[in-house]
C-alpha cells in the first residue's frame, strides 16, 4: 500500500497498517500484563496467604509440589557467585532486555512474535520486581514425574519459556513460508 497524504501534505502511514500494528502491540501488552499480574499475585499468595516459607515443600498433585526456593541466581543457578551485586546486575540486564522486547513488539509484523515479546517481558519484569523487593526471585513450582525432577520455577519463568517457544515456532513457520514462497 502506498503512503497517503494527510493534512498539510504530510505523508502518513496507511491506516490499515497502523491498526494492525496497534492490534499486535495490544496483544503483546495484554500478555505482558497477564503474565506479570498472575506472577505477582501467585507469589503474594504463596508468601503471605499460604505461608510456603514456613512449610518448605508441600505435595499438591502426584507430579507437582509447592517448594519454597529463594533464587539468588538465574536459570539453573548460573551466575550465583555475584554476591550483593547480583540482583542489580540481573535487574539491569533484564530491564535492557525488556526495552528491546517492547521495541520489537511494537515493530514486528508477526502476531506471534508480538505475543511472545509480551509474555517474555511480563516474566522478566515479574522477576525484576522480586529481586528489588526481596533480593532474590520467589520460586515455588516443582514439577516431577517418573524419577525426573525439574528445577523449581514460577509463573514468570513459565511466561518466559512459553514466549521463547512461541517465538521459535513462529521463526520456523516464517522460514517455511519463505521457502515455499508464501507471504505473511
Amino acid at each position: 500500500m502506498l503512503p497517503l497524504c494527510g493534512r498539510g501534505g504530510r505523508l502518513m502511514a496507511p491506516v490499515r497498517s497502523d491498526r494492525a500494528r496497534l492490534r499486535r502491540s495490544a496483544l503483546g501488552l495484554l500478555l505482558l500484563v497477564l503474565v506479570l499480574g498472575l506472577d505477582q499475585a501467585s507469589k503474594d499468595w504463596i508468601l503471605y496467604v499460604y505461608h510456603l516459607p514456613d512449610r518448605g515443600s508441600v505435595p499438591i498433585l502426584p507430579f507437582l509440589n509447592f517448594t519454597m526456593v529463594w533464587n539468588h541466581a538465574v536459570t539453573f543457578g548460573m551466575f550465583g557467585g555475584l554476591g550483593a551485586r547480583g540482583p542489580w546486575v540481573f535487574c539491569t540486564v533484564s530491564l535492557i532486555a525488556v526495552v528491546l522486547l517492547l521495541w520489537t513488539m511494537t515493530r514486528t509484523k508477526r502476531v506471534l512474535v508480538a505475543g511472545a515479546c509480551g509474555a517474555i517481558a511480563g516474566g522478566a519484569i515479574g522477576n525484576v520486581i522480586d529481586r528489588l523487593r526481596y533480593g532474590a526471585v520467589v520460586d515455588f513450582l516443582h514439577a516431577h514425574a517418573f524419577g525426573w525432577s525439574w528445577y523449581v520455577f514460577n509463573v514468570a519463568d513459565s511466561g518466559i519459556v512459553c514466549g521463547v517457544v512461541v517465538w521459535l515456532i513462529d521463526s520456523l513457520l516464517a522460514e517455511r513460508q519463505a521457502a515455499t514462497g508464501q507471504g505473511h
